[in-house]
């Protein structure tokens, strides 16, 4: 039986659905103590006691990858999609066998961007914090029909988000330099980033974080960008300048965001963000749904798994 550390928020919020799976397959899981991620030096100390590790967004550094093998550590997987926290080069060098769980959550993670849309267009989290405040707001949002979006991403989730935005009425613009044409979807638009973001009412971040788009939507893009225009992140934090987004919130210039993912999480409780009352913020979580979640561990399981039979 191979011991196995967890390190998934999601995964562990059902933990105690997957032992039994895992234990089917020769794998013996073992929570970790953690809100959203773990440090290096936790990692660094833990992971020698263990002969594997399911990931989740902590530093998989190649600091830490060389102390777990220290001891036991051999075998890792990525839960989830996102692989921008993991050393894949150190992997490879340390001969320890990795991959991610690609195509998981495409659905899920498109339904909040949805929400997200439609929340910051009819301000409906501002008229909830009004009534339970005691008071009967009534602004007045925008109807999206014919609204311009522009979708940052044209991966899985971006291909799903772009399809709930044309049922919305929505015209979608696309910006993905590794898809070519309409990604097999009719009435898409393309342009290469940041073309066009002065005539986008939404902009909506589903793409991976990589070295060549950290920032991408930074003080001089968001000067290009449409007065009143609302933003939507559901990929990650460091996609966008949240200093410049700040500022650009509380100058007005931007309408309002959305957020699931901030450059630091948990959200500082410091951070000007939180006095953005026309804002939506999530925890990191747009993927976490029951049915989502056993999907994804029980392919994360059966990979891990796989690399030690």
């Amino acid at each position: 039986m191979k011991d196995v550390l967890v390190t998934c928020p999601p995964m562990l919020g059902q933990f105690d659905r997957f032992v039994d799976f895992a234990a089917e397959k020769g794998l013996r899981l073992h929570r970790a103590n953690v809100t959203q991620i773990m440090t290096e030096d936790e990692l660094s100390e833990l992971l020698p006691n263990y002969d594997g590790w399911i990931i989740g967004d902590d530093p998989a550094t190649r600091a830490v990858f060389e102390a777990g093998q220290t001891g036991r550590l051999s075998a890792a997987v990525k839960w989830g999609i996102g692989v921008d926290n993991v050393d894949f080069a150190a992997c490879k060098d340390l001969g320890i066998p990795i991959i991610n769980t690609p195509m998981m959550f495409g659905t899920e993670v498109a339904d909040v961007a949805t929400g997200f849309v439609i929340g910051l267009a009819r301000e409906l989290f501002v008229i909830d914090r009004g009534v339970r405040a005691g008071n009967w707001p009534k602004p007045a949002g925008i109807s999206l029909g014919g609204r311009r979006v522009g979708v940052v991403g044209l991966g899985d989730i971006g291909r799903q988000t772009v399809t709930r935005m044309q049922a919305l009425g929505m015209n979608v613009v696309a910006y993905d330099p590794g898809v070519e044409g309409d990604a097999g979807i009719a009435g898409l638009e393309r342009a290469a980033w940041p073309e066009q973001v002065e005539t986008l009412d939404f902009l909506v971040f589903t793409c991976s974080l990589n070295q060549h788009n950290f920032h991408m939507l930074n003080a001089d893009v968001l000067a290009q960008c449409k007065e009143g225009i609302r933003i939507v992140n559901v990929a990650r934090g460091p996609l966008i300048d949240e200093a410049a987004l700040i500022a650009a919130l509380q100058s007005g210039h931007v309408h309002s965001a959305a957020l699931d993912v901030f450059e630091v999480e948990p959200l500082p409780a410091d951070s000007p963000l939180r006095d953005m009352d026309r804002c939506i913020f999530g925890s990191h979580n747009g993927s976490n749904t029951v049915d989502a979640v056993i999907r994804a561990s029980h392919e994360a399981i059966t990979k891990l798994a796989g690399f030690f039979s």
